[in-house]
């Protein structure tokens, strides 16, 4: 272990103490500390002269496939491409092979995670057993155990009946539900957002209706259980204001928007490409603004890149029998920055909080702090530099993203986790 490190000339920024100053940062035994480390103690220098140092970025929303489509993602190699990001604590979705709904399996996660040390990873619970939508799983107990939520991500639970019974456990047991709110009656086998060049090609849609009616009908039961409901990943106008609305009547609500949501529309679909394929899918230039100004106001309190990583050999087969998801780790940072920090659509104390305290205020965990005496999980980011996203470099085992090509600003230079750095150039 190292016993400490010098950082010196950056911007620190630190949403969670107002703090923003150009000053050297100090780590002594993998603690942020007031005192410089003496030369006994052979600290690690890095110069971060022009560059930002803040609380490790938080994503609340990734698949690492592990167990059972390890082909396309690992723990390990998900771990890597978090912390590739800029990332030191990600949530990971129970939507895997076998589907994560007990206790067991939620600590099998939390044991190779601790084995690893790259990044903190937080497993998401399923909701109900097998992520079936049938029964609830047993979500005392896999609280217990180490769960950090409940979703059934991938998936709506759509009986009405069954997701209250839940929302009331979750509340009584003060635990989030986070809900991919998408109506599978109205969504049907659709694969792109209604608009005119999806009809003209004779693919099925997937109206907006499909996640407004899901929103709507999560919004109703979070204000009868009391339950802290979570939506995540929204792609529509209407369902900004709705989730606007109900905070403002108290509902206990919160919800997440992509950088993919954020930066692209369907006006950019290429219909030959399925890494322009996701769920929820795209929307107009009309929905992205409306999720953009809901950044802005507080209504959508967090990022999160929902990471869905697929093998080429399972995403290369169409848009109509094509996987939803893209992978978004390593490219997080810099299309979300560039998108709306250096285009100026928002200032970069507000992008900083959407990956830092927003979700931790969501999930219910201590903020990321640079405070004196507080574990040196952190982030140091190069906001200057222009790239050009190439996945072949990707520390994730898969490459689907349709940024693939394009020049992005924007990138994490350094993490240190536990002690542990990863550096990337």
């Amino acid at each position: 272990m190292q016993d400490a490190y010098i950082i010196k000339g950056g911007r620190i920024l630190d949403p969670a103490n107002d703090r923003d100053e150009t000053n050297d940062l100090y780590i002594i035994d993998g603690l942020i500390s007031t005192n410089r480390p003496s030369e006994q103690l052979n600290p690690i220098t890095i110069d971060a002269t022009g560059k930002i140092v803040c609380p490790g970025l938080i994503d609340l929303h990734v698949h690492f496939r592990e167990p059972g489509n390890e082909d396309a993602e690992t723990i390990e190699t998900g771990a890597k491409a978090a912390a590739a990001g800029g990332f030191t604590t990600v949530v990971t979705m129970p939507n895997t092979t076998p589907a994560i709904d007990s206790p067991e399996r939620i600590q099998a996660i939390l044991t190779q995670a601790e084995h690893l040390g790259i990044v903190k990873i937080l497993p998401a619970a399923c909701i109900t057993a097998g992520r079936q939508g049938v029964s609830a799983a047993d979500l005392s107990a896999m609280k217990d155990s180490g769960a950090i939520a409940f979703t059934d991500d991938g998936s709506t639970v759509a009986d009405d009946q069954l997701m209250q019974e839940a929302m009331a456990t979750a509340a009584k047991i003060a635990m989030p539900i986070m809900d991919h709110a998408l109506d599978p009656a109205i969504a049907g086998n659709g694969v792109l957002r209604e608009y005119p060049a999806a009809i003209n090609a004779g693919l099925p849609c997937i109206p907006a209706e499909a996640e407004i009616q899901a929103v709507e009908r999560d919004i109703r039961l979070a204000e009868q259980t009391g339950c802290s409901v979570h939506i995540q990943h929204i792609s529509t106008k209407e369902t900004v204001n709705l989730i606007r609305s109900a905070i403002d009547r108290g509902i206990k609500i919160s919800a997440e928007a992509t950088p993919h949501h954020l930066a692209l529309t369907v006006d950019d679909i290429q219909l030959d490409n399925t890494d322009f394929k996701m769920n929820p899918p795209l929307g107009t230039a009309e929905d992205r603004q409306a999720i953009i100004d809901g950044i802005n106001d507080g209504t959508i309190q967090a990022f999160a890149t929902d990471h869905a990583p697929h093998t080429k050999d399972k995403k290369n087969i169409g848009m109509l029998n094509a996987p939803f998801g893209i992978v978004g780790l390593e490219t997080a940072v810099g299309v979300t920055y560039t998108t709306l920090v250096k285009n100026g659509a928002m200032t970069i104390n507000t992008w900083l909080k959407r990956w830092t305290t927003g979700p931790a205020n969501i999930l219910g965990i201590e903020q990321p702090s640079l405070a004196p005496g507080k574990p040196a999980n952190l982030t140091i980011l190069d906001l200057e530099s222009e790239w050009r996203v190439d996945p072949s470099k990707f520390q994730s085992k898969s490459h689907n993203t349709p940024f693939a090509g394009t020049f992005i600003t924007g990138r994490a230079i350094c993490t240190l986790y536990n002690d542990k750095m990863t550096q990337y150039p």
